[in-house]
């Protein structure tokens, strides 16, 4: 049976929720699909945010044949029968959505690249790991990146309305929360308390979650909650949890590298000023996992984890840092002051460039606008 995701899956750009910084009018995406540009590019984001979807309408406003991969199981075989599947006289674009490249080896990518650059394939990539850290650079170079963003409650909530299925606000919002911007999972977990329970009520949906028969694919859903487990016992200060998550993550396969990634994101995210030499630290980690490699790398991620979990943490360059790009993308280029202005010319000088700037002054160097602002708040 068709999962209920796959069903209320939107075929246009109008019926697409979420992303509208790339589909929304006279944004990048929306341009492409509606004037038929032929190009590859690599969507990378967070699980269930629409990946899948708009390859899809890619594809569609193409008219092309859409062929589906997944890295994890494709190999080079694979590549080959869609090069080989004749298209007759009317040959349509070929157009290629392989699911987690990041999964793809150096080898297979490898591989890939010479149909990528003879435009026999268009490639659209789906990853949830940074893509210049796992892709070749030659492949990566032929591809543009479009960064997608996890759903916000609001998006989320126009979704699991279209589904048709009647849950109350409590239950709503106790979902929207749980799957934390991940559309695919609300609406599989939504799916299932309706099978299991025949209606949807905020105790049949936890019952649902707590079901160990309805668990979550190693490579998908798993793989993020356990890495949200692992963050989170760090930022609680328990090393414990930590350490547990840490090696549930190495005994199932993970990659070590995206463990510690996430570490040195840590370092500054949670911890931040209250310990500055936590990235050192983190980076080092990292350093070391790509030169050791597993298993002895383990060694080197369990004593990042306990030393992250044990430090004090200081969030507050991070959320300035937030507020402060919230401002910058809500109000645009606001006038710099011409003091901090650089004055290469004579006419930049003329204009009041440079003029009056102290090197060590304690006026407030913010645009006009912004001068009543604080963003960072010490702790």
């Amino acid at each position: 049976m068709e999962p209920l995701a796959s069903k209320i899956r939107p075929k246009n750009l109008e019926e697409f929720v979420g992303q509208t910084h790339l589909v929304g009018p006279g944004k990048p995406l929306r341009t492409a699909i509606e004037k038929k540009h032929i190009f590859s590019f690599i969507l990378w984001g967070p699980p269930g945010v629409g990946k899948t979807t708009l390859a899809k309408i890619y594809a569609g406003s193409l008219g092309a044949d859409l062929y589906n991969l997944s890295a994890v199981s494709a190999g080079k075989d694979d590549i080959k029968k869609i090069v080989a599947a004749q298209g007759g006289l009317f040959a349509k674009t070929k157009v290629l959505f392989l699911d987690e490249i990041h999964r793809f080896n150096k080898a297979q990518q490898d591989f890939l690249l010479p149909y990528v650059e003879r435009g026999e394939i268009v490639l659209v990539g789906a990853t949830t790991e940074n893509p210049s850290f796992e892709i070749i650079s030659p492949l990566l170079s032929r591809c543009r990146v479009f960064t997608l963003a996890s759903l916000s409650k609001e998006e989320m909530a126009k979704i699991l309305d279209r589904t048709g299925i009647k849950i109350d606000s409590p239950a709503k919002e106790w979902l929207i929360g749980m799957a934390d911007g991940d559309a695919r999972q609300a609406i599989t977990v939504l799916e299932n308390a309706m099978q299991l329970y025949g209606e949807i009520t905020l105790e049949s949906l936890k019952d649902t979650v707590q079901n160990r028969f309805l668990r979550f694919d190693k490579k998908g859903e798993e793989h993020f909650n356990t890495i949200s487990a692992f963050i989170k016992s760090m930022r609680a200060n328990q090393p414990d949890a930590a350490l547990y998550y840490l090696a549930r993550m190495i005994a199932s396969g993970e990659d070590p590298k995206f463990i510690a990634r996430r570490m040195v994101v840590f370092a500054s995210e949670d911890i931040g000023l209250a310990d500055p030499s936590a990235l050192n630290l983190a980076n080092n980690v990292f350093r070391a996992v790509e030169t050791i490699g597993m298993p002895e790398a383990g060694i080197n991620l369990a004593h990042g984890a306990t030393y992250l979990s044990l430090a004090q943490k200081n969030r507050s360059a991070y959320d300035a840092y937030l507020a402060a790009l919230a401002d910058a993308k809500e109000l645009g280029n606001l006038p710099i002051p011409l003091e901090l202005r650089n004055a290469p010319t004579k006419l930049m000088k003329d204009l009041g460039y440079h003029q009056g700037y102290e090197m060590y002054t304690k006026s407030n160097l913010l645009p006009d606008e912004l001068k009543a602002k604080k963003y960072y708040h010490s702790k």
